[in-house]
């Protein structure tokens, strides 16, 4: 908005993250160059695939990653760090560069998301904003494609604001968008991001009037007979009856809300069309998630509105998503590959590495992780040359300087088209509902 300084997103991290900055300014450390990388260990249970999702939302708060007289004001009256460190945070903006997946594409356990290349200080301190910002809106994403999916063209609308908080309601709503939904019901996310907003009313506007077709004509009067009717208020049966005789046979749609959903969807299809509403759409919703849009796929539904298991992720509100140190430098002035070597499985991979997935006849078979062990990068045009890979790291942001393309609008309607792309690379197999394996294997190759 002209005029308005954005909020900082400076203090939207964890304290130990300013507090090995301090330690590292004061013994000569926090310049170093140093190589960080974000990946999952694993999918969530079950899931054959991953989502990468916001990436515009993060590269925008980096942008807004500013510590002002307020954030420093507070970190010097709470001790959190010495005046030095305020000092350095006083002059912070990111100046490094950030490649990864682009945004909409499909992971794979141990696929490199994001690489950021810069000094110690400076991108150690974006570890907790980059992890929350991806975690989140990659669950609501791998949640939103598989619904997608289930849903078999039907489009599905994402509703579920009242069941998140209200800055991850926005969060959702884009991520839900990114991976297949047809629009949101929240207004912010749809002023901020340009996406299609829906919505009519609840059933307190219905209670509100005295009866049912005072309710329905007062709603047609003022959206117009284009309008969706909620029509379970009372009894189903009349309410279609009352939904038909104030919109006429050019109804928009009705929504049911409970129930028996499939039972209910062909009894009230009938219904319609035996009242010469043969054009007016069915809206189901009503704690829908993938396994009940799958079970619907056979009943006389045109879109679905999606609230509590989208915005939760459906089951895996979180992607377990790392952000790990693989290269940094040495007194020498050299990189040099660096890696936890923790047991349980919280181990990580040292060097620079880069992404590209093999396609053969048109179909995924492969993801390929190219690793250079020391300061060498294996390039874009390399990742192409090695058995004809797709490659999957873009540039994000370039000394400092994020590529604006990724944000806002234009970020949504290339992470958009993006997933699609990927997700019609897949196998069939892949879009099992069941549970599985992911559906492709990881390959790490070093160069």
């Amino acid at each position: 908005m002209t005029g308005v300084t954005p909020a900082s997103t400076a203090l939207l991290t964890d304290r130990y993250e300013l507090t090995m900055i301090d330690a590292a300014l004061a013994n000569g450390t926090a310049h170093r160059r140093s190589v960080f990388e974000v990946f999952a260990r694993r999918l969530p249970a079950g899931r054959r695939y991953g989502v990468v999702a916001g990436t515009g939302r993060l590269l925008e708060a980096i942008a807004d990653f500013r510590f002002r007289e307020p954030e420093l004001t507070w970190l010097s009256e709470n001790n959190v760090v010495s005046p030095a460190t305020l000092e350095y945070l006083a002059n912070y903006t990111f100046s490094g560069s950030i490649t990864g997946y682009a945004e909409g594409e499909l992971y794979f356990p141990g696929s490199p998301l994001l690489v950021v290349d810069s000094t110690f200080a400076d991108g150690v301190i974006l570890e907790t904003l980059a992890l929350s910002i991806l975690n989140y809106d990659s669950a609501v994403a791998a949640a939103a494609s598989r619904m997608s999916g289930a849903a078999a063209g039907r489009p599905c609308l994402e509703m579920g604001s009242r069941r998140a908080q209200e800055q991850a309601a926005v969060a959702a709503a884009r991520a839900a968008v990114v991976a297949g939904f047809a629009g949101t019901s929240n207004l912010e996310a749809g002023r901020r991001y340009g996406l299609h907003t829906i919505g009519t009313a609840a059933h307190a506007f219905t209670l509100l009037h005295d009866d049912e077709p005072a309710a329905f004509a007062a709603q047609v009067a003022t959206l117009g007979a284009s309008t969706t009717l909620l029509v379970d208020t009372y009894d189903v049966e009349q309410g279609v009856i009352n939904a038909v005789a104030a919109g006429g046979a050019e109804l928009g749609a009705v929504r049911l809300d409970s129930g028996d959903l499939p039972t209910m969807a062909r009894e009230v299809r009938d219904q319609l069309d035996a009242l010469g509403a043969v054009n007016t759409q069915i809206v189901v919703s009503s704690d829908l998630d993938e396994y009940a849009i799958a079970a619907l796929a056979v009943a006389p539904v045109d879109s679905y509105g999606v609230g509590t298991s989208v915005v939760t992720g459906s089951g895996a509100p979180t992607c377990g998503m790392v952000y790990k140190l693989v290269l940094r430098e040495g007194n020498d002035g050299e990189l040099h590959a660096v890696a936890k070597k923790s047991a349980g499985g919280k181990s990580s991979v040292g060097g620079r590495k880069i992404a590209g997935r093999r396609i053969e006849k048109g179909l995924a078979t492969e993801e390929v992780v190219l690793l250079s062990p020391d300061a060498d990068i294996p390039t874009l045009h390399q990742v192409a040359e090695v058995n004809e890979l797709r490659p999957l790291h873009v540039e994000l942001v370039r000394n400092g300087v994020v590529r604006s393309e990724f944000t806002g609008t234009e970020g949504v309607r290339r992470a958009t088209a993006r997933h699609a792309a990927s997700l019609a690379e897949l196998p069939r197999a892949a879009m099992r509902l069941s549970a599985g394996d992911a559906a492709i294997p990881t390959e790490v190759v070093t160069v």
